[in-house]
Formats: C-alpha cells, sequence, structure tokens
C-alpha cells in the first residue's frame, strides 16, 4: 500500500472571487503545492531530482471534481496517494478535504521527462520511496 501524504493550507483573499469562494483554476495550485511537499517529505525536491537524476516530473493528465466550495479563511488538507506507476509515469489520487469531508478529489497523472521533454525512466530513488 502506497503511503498517504498531507498538506495543510490556509484560504487567503487572493485565492477567492468576488463572493468569497475559491477560485476554480487556484485548486489546481493546492493540488500542486501538495505533491510538491509530499516529494519535499520524502527528502527530495524537484531541483534534486533534475540536477542529479536528470529527470523532471511534468503533469500528464488531471481529472478533477468539485463536490462543495472552499471559502475564504477555510483551513483545507490535501492528501495525496500514488495508486499505480509505469516505467515512466506514476499516478495519483488527490483529495482537499474540509473539515475531515472531502470538497475536491482528483486523478492526477505524471510523467518522468528529460530536458527536452521525452519520456524517461522514473528514478528510482522516487519510484522507492512513493510505494511501499
Amino acid at each position: 500500500m502506497a503511503k498517504e501524504f498531507k498538506h495543510k493550507i490556509k484560504i487567503y483573499y487572493e485565492d477567492t472571487d468576488s463572493g468569497g469562494i475559491v477560485y476554480y483554476a487556484n485548486y489546481l495550485k493546492y493540488l500542486e503545492r501538495a505533491r510538491t511537499e509530499a516529494i519535499s517529505s520524502l527528502g527530495l525536491s524537484n531541483t534534486e531530482l533534475f540536477e542529479k537524476y536528470k529527470a523532471l516530473i511534468f503533469v500528464k493528465s488531471c481529472d478533477i471534481k468539485y463536490f462543495k466550495p472552499i471559502k475564504l479563511e477555510d483551513e483545507i488538507e490535501v492528501r495525496t496517494k500514488v495508486i499505480s506507476t509505469t516505467f515512466t509515469s506514476f499516478t495519483m489520487t488527490q483529495s482537499i478535504l474540509k473539515d475531515k469531508e472531502i470538497t475536491t478529489q482528483a486523478t492526477v497523472r505524471l510523467v518522468s521527462v528529460n530536458h527536452k521533454g521525452k519520456p524517461i525512466k522514473i528514478p528510482t530513488v522516487l519510484k522507492k520511496l512513493i510505494i511501499i
């Protein structure tokens, strides 16, 4: 079973529309931050993955569903979990929760690429850390 990563975020005025509701595109930013923090919690960074292992991690696809709005000053938690891997890619589920209730659910497929954008093998160091 893969490890679940958790990242907390507070919603600020800059995240919302004039009605105090989080603008839909900002959810993608929260998911990205949570993925970056998940990698960081493993003792890695995106910079290190590129400089040491010559790998960049790109989003190939994202399927997102919105169930309930998130509002100004809400505190949310993004939960991230790898659900499958291939030679060059991995798929994650990401849930955004407010008060332990899922407000948003996403399935994100990521691919490991070189500096030219060509798919490459996921660095072994990352694959070992994201899959338990």
